[in-house]
């Protein structure tokens, strides 16, 4: 009886020293304190459940929410405005409309009516800009800036204006990520190296304090070996069966579409 109790002892002081050693392997995150359970929410193109996704609508959303972050997808019209839009066309967004973002120009993108294909409560939404995008978030929320097709220099600029530098996680080309570095040394790049096997060159490289990658490519070593560097991990879901692993392993903040059932997720646990 007195050997059972004396190895259950030991098996308890092992278990509360592992989770010890693991909780004092992730590093200090350079951004504010995650809200819900010390692990980001990052509401992906905003919480579009029921509402047009990069909207200021989904965006407001997100924000009432309570996430850590939007994820804002960058392009630049034809006459040079930066606009939170995800395709590459406006073909998918407003009936019986077509064209490329670039070659458009920012009044065509707000003359159309991107709301009405998800209801008629939204026939007044449009495409923003990304001024009016941080002047919504500045204070209020986070932004994880997906650089689709826009300048570093022109987006720092905004980050600047509305004082995001410490705010905002940026997603984007190699080259670009060290623009952002040199240019911007409060700023945070978030560079995704891909498949596992280019981490340990990207991390050596690069020496970023948020490592960004998605569920597919993600694994524990993937999460130590980031830890290890003195990285966080935010890391683009699958879908909500693929929050358990992540989290098990470490992830430090998770891209979703459903953010209000991963913060209700995250509190339950």
């Amino acid at each position: 009886m007195q050997y059972t109790i004396l190895r259950a002892a030991l098996t308890l002081c092992v278990l509360v020293l592992s989770c010890a050693a693991h909780s004092a392997e992730k590093p200090q995150s350079p951004l504010a304190p995650a809200r819900h359970g010390g692990v980001y929410v990052v509401a992906h193109r905003g919480a579009h459940a029921g509402i047009p996704e990069n909207t200021l609508a989904a965006y407001r959303k997100a924000i009432e929410l309570g996430c850590d972050f939007v994820e804002v997808d960058v392009r630049t019209t034809k006459d040079g405005h930066l606009v939170s839009v995800h395709n590459a066309t406006i073909d998918d967004y407003a009936p019986g409309a077509t064209g490329k973002v670039k070659e458009m120009t920012l009044a065509e993108l707000q003359a159309l009516d991107i709301g009405s294909r998800v209801g008629p409560e939204w026939k007044d939404e449009c495409i923003p800009t990304m001024d009016e995008v941080f002047a919504l978030c500045a204070g209020k929320i986070g932004i994880y800036l997906d650089m689709k097709e826009a300048s570093t220099a022109q987006v720092l600029e905004l980050v600047r204006k509305h004082g995001m530098e410490k705010s905002c996680v940026w997603y984007a080309a190699p080259r670009q990520q060290q623009e952002v570095a040199a240019a911007c040394p409060e700023c945070v790049p978030m560079p995704d190296p891909g498949p596992e096997k280019l981490l340990a060159r990207m991390l050596a490289k690069l020496q970023p304090r948020v490592v960004a990658s998605s569920f597919d490519n993600l694994s524990a070593t993937f999460v130590e070996t980031c830890h290890a560097a003195g990285a966080i991990v935010i890391v683009d879901e699958s879908d909500a069966k693929s929050w358990e692993p992540m989290l098990a392993w470490g992830t430090d903040g998770i891209q979703t579409d459903d953010p209000e059932g991963l913060i209700a997720y995250l509190q339950g646990r």
